[in-house]
């Protein structure tokens, strides 16, 4: 149990808060017809919209249903940042002592008569109340065009895609709503932005020749003991892993990896569906999925159980993940564009309350750059994993060389997110690597992302595979390791590993932990000594780093 003074502080605030909270929707009746109509705290209206860049088509039709997601903004950002700084600082009493959901709810969630003025205003709007999430921050319903735009004060139309070959439809002005209670953002108001993988295949781009696969292509066991060697014990025993996937998957593709190529398969893999979205797809292209699941799995070949949460909307999958809490490493491939990049800020802060990591692919379009699908990359909440092109000293052989590779996603918020407490320090920010001295930085890290892979995916098998896609369910399965060792040990999981890693970067220790990557850039940046925009701090070297973070 924890039992600090700023828990116990934290703790009081909420309850008075939530009994203001009550006693005020009683005094107004808690009805939203008798609410002042208010704006919402996230954007919604695309700037192609906005600036006239997309052309209006016709009016979206009434009768169409979608499915939202309705968020409620935390009740004190500010002191919720401020309780990870302390859960994450060694010299903290609170340090290593992590939240359970239920905890995070009662501090920092909103209130359950503020949780169910919204039910109610959903419900009295014409909408069906999908799914509740026990943390009160999003409500799932599902509603026609019609009530959409009744409820919401928009009207929702059909725009010609300034930079697709498509249409796509957006509300034409920011959504209010008649309702006391204050609202983060609404989710699915727009299909501007598809989420994308972060793969992309060219069989014969680079020359590959010291992997295990055919045509010396890298298996993910070659990975495996790349970066964390052949004779250490550690296989992920008793840890669940989470990916997170836009696109269900076939399990006989992951089944003929390991069949194939090994090891034998342990681990349960679970397809769960977070809003209706098919897990289990037997006729999707699933090459993103599957590689995702056979990397992760081979860098620790005895994770208990791969959690797969399929579902079309970001908020629905990364409040399941937060909501099981049994998955303390989580890795996405997928890239998108929120109209407002800090749609997502409270989910990821109760992982990190929660001692959760969140590794995200930074991408493989090169250095970051205005209109790309830069998130959640970005994020400073998150591990922002990069690519590389790894030598190995041949099959199934050690690491024996790093450069980084021309496509890997990294450089400076191009959303102008704030500068991480865990990035201000001159070992980060230099006139070297170029680095923002306000702005998140990144990639954090990097592993093997060049088109050097093998998999197996849409019922076959092919190598020349490549995309950050492959570094981030490595550093998942990597940390995942880490947190083996402390459960063996009988210490706390790392949680969010951030801010432990740069604080060994900073010191002398670095190059014993890390794989410092000296040559290569990706067009805006090039890889120097220490941190750079191009790998982060680099790659992990063997054991040494497990050693290190688990304390």
């Amino acid at each position: 149990m924890i039992k600090s003074n700023l828990i116990t502080h934290l703790k009081s605030k909420s309850v008075a808060a939530g009994a203001a909270s009550m006693a005020l929707l009683i005094s107004i009746g808690a009805t939203s017809a008798s609410a002042q109509s208010q704006a919402l705290s996230t954007r919604h209206v695309r700037d192609a919209i906005t600036q006239g860049r997309a052309a209006l088509v016709q009016h979206l039709n009434p009768a169409q249903r979608l499915q939202l997601v309705i968020g409620l903004p935390l009740r004190d950002k500010g002191a919720t940042e401020a309780f990870i700084e302390n859960l994450y600082n060694p010299a903290s009493p609170n340090y290593q002592h992590y939240l359970t959901g239920n905890q995070f709810a009662d501090m920092f969630g909103p209130s359950q008569a503020d949780y169910d003025a919204v039910v109610r205003f959903a419900q009295n709007n014409g909408f069906v109340v999908t799914s509740k999430s026990p943390n009160r921050l999003i409500l799932q319903v599902e509603g026609n065009v019609a009530s959409i735009e009744r409820a919401f004060h928009v009207t929702m139309n059909v725009y010609k895609h300034p930079t697709e070959n498509r249409t796509f439809y957006g509300p034409d002005r920011e959504p209010t709503v008649d309702l006391s209670t204050k609202l983060w953002n609404i989710n699915g108001l727009d299909n501007y932005a598809i989420p994308r993988p972060n793969l992309t295949q060219r069989p014969n781009a680079v020359e590959a020749n010291t992997g295990s696969g055919p045509g010396g292509f890298f298996l993910g066991s070659d990975l495996r003991a790349a970066y964390y060697g052949t004779t250490g014990t550690l296989n992920g025993s008793g840890q669940k892993l989470g990916l997170l996937e836009y696109v269900g998957t076939n399990p006989a593709d992951y089944i003929n990896y390991f069949n194939m190529f090994g090891p034998p398969l342990t681990t349960t893999v679970t397809l769960l569906s977070t809003d209706g979205t098919p897990a289990l797809c037997t006729t999707c292209s699933d090459a993103e999925q599957s590689l995702d699941i056979e990397f992760a799995i081979s860098m620790a070949p005895g994770l208990s159980q791969v959690i797969v949460y399929v579902g079309s909307t970001d908020q629905a999958m990364l409040s399941r993940m937060v909501t099981d809490n049994s998955c303390k490493v989580i890795s996405c491939s997928w890239s998108w564009k929120p109209a407002d990049p800090q749609v997502d800020d409270p989910l990821f802060l109760q992982m990190a309350s929660q001692g959760q990591t969140f590794a995200a692919a930074s991408g493989d379009s090169a250095s970051w750059g205005a209109g790309e699908f830069n998130w959640p990359q970005e994020d400073g909440n998150i591990l922002s994993v990069g690519g590389t092109h790894l030598v190995t000293a041949g099959p199934g052989g050690a690491w024996s060389s790093e450069t980084g590779w021309s496509l890997s996603g990294g450089g400076i918020s191009i959303d102008t997110v704030p500068l991480p407490s865990y990035q201000q320090n001159k070992a980060v920010v230099n006139a070297q690597n170029h680095a923002s001295r306000t702005m998140r930085n990144g990639p954090d890290v990097a592993m093997e992302g060049d088109f050097q892979n093998y998999i197996c995916h849409d019922g076959g098998c092919d190598g020349g595979w490549g995309g950050t896609s492959f570094a981030a369910p490595e550093w998942a399965g990597y940390l995942s390791l880490a947190n083996q060792q402390a459960t063996t040990q009988s210490k706390p999981t790392v949680g969010f590993v951030n801010p432990t890693l740069y604080k060994v970067g900073e010191k002398t220790i670095y190059t014993s932990n890390f794989h410092d990557i000296l040559t290569g850039s990706n067009s805006g940046f090039s890889c120097v000594a220490g941190f750079d925009l191009v790998t982060g701090w680099g790659s992990p070297n063997g054991p040494t780093l497990i050693n290190t973070i688990v304390r």
